[in-house]
């Protein structure tokens, strides 16, 4: 039960800093700033897209892993594309940072957030996000550490990104140089947290 608990409360945390990173104006991350891009130009939500490419990912994971696609993590990326509709339907006209600096503060509070959301929920390792799975497996396959994996993963999506004229930017450029460094972080120091959560619940 603590891990089913864990884990969403990282996808709530996860999906209130991609929102405010969106409603920040700076750009996003190139996978965020692709499924804006598709959003934007083609239709759908961007959750909607969320759900999309993560099948098309779970493939990939599948052919790299060799293991049967991992199904769960569609539910993942469905959870997770409802609460990134959620929040920007909730920030809608709530959060529009006018000013540069309003800007800064809110992308710089999306980034963390983002960062501290996944760390939570890959910890108890109950269903990762597509995205998250391949940056493991590639981790794992390669020997190269979380941080040069997760922004090789970072440069591919932001090709993607300029060709459906996502909200590239400042912004997009400042997640794939530190997206992968402050995850790096945040991972040992929040399983370390947890595992002492965990610890506690089974001697009660």
């Amino acid at each position: 039960m603590i891990k089913i608990f864990i884990f969403g409360v990282g996808i709530f945390i996860l999906t209130f800093g991609v929102s405010l990173t969106i409603q920040s104006d700076l750009g996003v991350s190139p996978f965020d700033a692709m499924l804006v891009g598709l959003s934007n130009s083609i239709g759908l939500t961007v959750g909607s897209w969320e759900v999309i490419i993560a099948m098309i990912i779970i493939g990939c994971n599948s052919y790299f892993s060799k293991q049967r696609p991992e199904l769960l993590g569609l539910v993942t990326a469905f959870i997770t594309g409802i609460g990134i509709d959620f929040w920007l339907f909730l920030f809608d006209h709530a959060i529009e940072p006018k000013l540069l600096l309003s800007k800064i503060v809110c992308y710089t509070i999306g980034l963390f957030f983002v960062a501290l959301g996944t760390s939570i929920y890959l910890t108890p390792n109950f269903a990762p996000i597509p995205i998250d799975r391949l940056t493991l497996i590639l981790h794992t396959r390669s020997g190269l550490n979380l941080f040069i994996t997760r922004t090789l993963i970072y440069l591919f999506f932001l090709t993607v990104a300029f060709a459906v004229k996502g909200p590239i930017g400042i912004g997009t450029i400042v997640t794939v140089c530190l997206g992968g460094i402050l995850l790096n972080k945040l991972l040992p120091f929040t399983q370390k947290q947890l595992g002492k959560l965990k610890k506690m619940e089974t001697t009660t």
